[in-house]
């Protein structure tokens, strides 16, 4: 779906007083470009007179001059915001809340890819999280009864250690942080902490906020967290708290189904789910900055009978970061890509 604003739109709300028939009307934008300044106000109906009225964006107060207030959404993360007018008139007060979205000011760089390299992979992996550490590939899978954190051999695809993770649960995205391994699981509400040598679970946390895990990455001091919506969640390492979020949002649209994350050269790489396609999101904003789409390596793989078509699908990716690699493989893909992303 696509979305068009002027800046005339106005969303109206009407709020009317059980002791009387004041009728007050907030004049905002519903979608606005993040750099599009715009001022709010309030309106009144049946010649009422306003005292006064205090904005609040996000339930923080904005300065403003009178009934008005301007905005500058360049401050703030895309996505969803409140709005909420107070209004204080004749002893009484009214509360008014609308909500706007900020959307990125320009539509995302488009990149196709080039394969510089392939390698085996384990076709019976339903692969869920990937990273690169020290010459060798760390992954996630997924199912339950198959779910499992694993080391490989690159040049091989050869599994040199493994862990499995109990029959009940989903395994879903990996990280590696600080001489540790963090595994979500899907709709278990909990994740795992291993040590990265031995793979033995030192511990478990359970999700504060968000409902399911996805995708796990992390940026070098917190971990980075989706749960299949356009959010991604900002974890402490230490607590593994959910302390923040982004919304990912291009300039029409939110961009949902967030899977698979890995955060390279200061900007975070998403699959999304069912699709053979990578998203670069700004870890600040939420501003999808660049989408590329690899449908093309799906035909390079072993077709999966087993697999639902729509699940045979891309999910994996992991960075080289000494030697500037990037690689990415599927659910069930009998080969792992080192690509180049070239923009068009």
């Amino acid at each position: 779906m696509r979305y068009y604003f002027t800046l005339g739109f106005l969303i109206i709300i009407l709020v009317t007083s059980c002791k009387s028939d004041y009728k007050f009307i907030l004049n905002a934008p519903q979608k606005i470009a993040s750099n599009k300044e715009f001022t709010i106000n309030l309106s009144e109906k049946n010649d009422k007179h306003i005292d006064s009225v205090q904005f609040l964006l996000n339930d923080v107060k904005i300065p403003q001059s009178n009934n008005s207030a301007t905005i500058n959404p360049a401050t703030y993360k895309l996505g969803k915001q409140i709005i909420t007018s107070i209004v204080f008139f004749e002893g009484k007060t009214e509360k008014i809340i609308n909500t706007i979205y900020f959307l990125a000011e320009n539509a995302p760089n488009i990149y196709t890819y080039k394969v510089i390299n392939t390698f085996p992979h384990d076709k019976e992996a339903y692969t869920q999280g990937l990273e690169y550490y020290n010459g060798f590939l760390y992954e996630g899978t997924g199912k339950k009864g198959e779910s499992s954190i694993r080391k490989t051999e690159l040049i091989t695809g050869k599994v040199l250690q493994k862990k499995e993770l109990e029959s009940e649960y989903f395994g879903e995205g990996i990280t590696l942080f600080n001489s540790k391994i963090f595994q979500l699981t899907w709709r278990g509400g909990k994740g795992f902490v291993y040590d990265l040598n031995t793979f033995e679970r030192k511990s478990e946390f359970k999700y504060s906020k968000s409902i399911e895990g996805w995708g796990l990455t992390n940026n070098g001091e917190k971990l980075l967290k989706s749960d299949g919506t356009e959010r991604i969640w900002i974890l402490n390492p230490d607590t593994l708290i959910e302390e923040d979020y982004i919304e990912a949002y291009t300039n029409q649209r939110k961009v949902e189904n967030l899977n698979e994350l890995e955060y390279i050269n200061g900007l975070i790489y998403a699959n999304i789910w069912q699709q053979n396609t990578i998203v670069i999101i700004n870890p600040l904003s939420g501003k999808v900055e660049g989408v590329a789409n690899l449908d093309g390596l799906r035909e390079l793989v072993e077709k999966n009978q087993k697999l639902d078509p729509n699940d045979d699908v891309l999910n994996g990716i992991a960075y080289d970061k000494v030697s500037n690699r990037l690689f990415v493989t599927g659910k069930h893909w009998n080969k792992l890509f080192e690509i180049e992303l070239i923009k068009k």
